[in-house]
């Protein structure tokens, strides 16, 4: 039988030397497992994120992605202190179980971070 192991979001980048640069510096995704004009592989711990080149505005405009993570508080603040939160993201606990924020890149790509505290009922 087979299981799910991992996903790994695919975003659009419209720049992806200033994408690379923006989440290597603020959500210091700091292992750059690939990048060259076209495509570029980003990791922190065990989160690894994939961007590709993409020359329409359209493509990044409304993407996102769930990342579960510990420590989500710790996450949030760092987040914040860099200025990426999302203006209606802020670190709360949602009714799925959920204690969670978002970001967003310059491409207006969206990430949130959650930490499971409770399982759904």
């Amino acid at each position: 039988m087979d299981q799910l192991q991992q996903a790994i979001p695919v975003l659009a980048a419209l720049n992806i030397e200033k994408t690379v640069n923006f989440y290597n510096e603020k959500p210091d995704f700091d292992k750059i497992g690939w990048t060259d004009d076209h495509y570029a592989v980003m990791g922190r711990y065990k989160i690894e994120i994939h961007f590709w080149k993409s020359n329409n505005k359209i493509h990044p405009e409304h993407p996102s992605c769930h990342m579960h993570v510990t420590g989500v508080g710790k996450r949030y603040t760092e987040m914040d202190q860099v200025g990426v939160v999302h203006p209606n993201g802020p670190l709360k606990t949602q009714p799925w179980g959920m204690r969670e924020f978002a970001i967003l890149d310059e491409d207006a790509n969206m990430i949130k971070f959650g930490e499971r505290i409770r399982l759904c009922s």
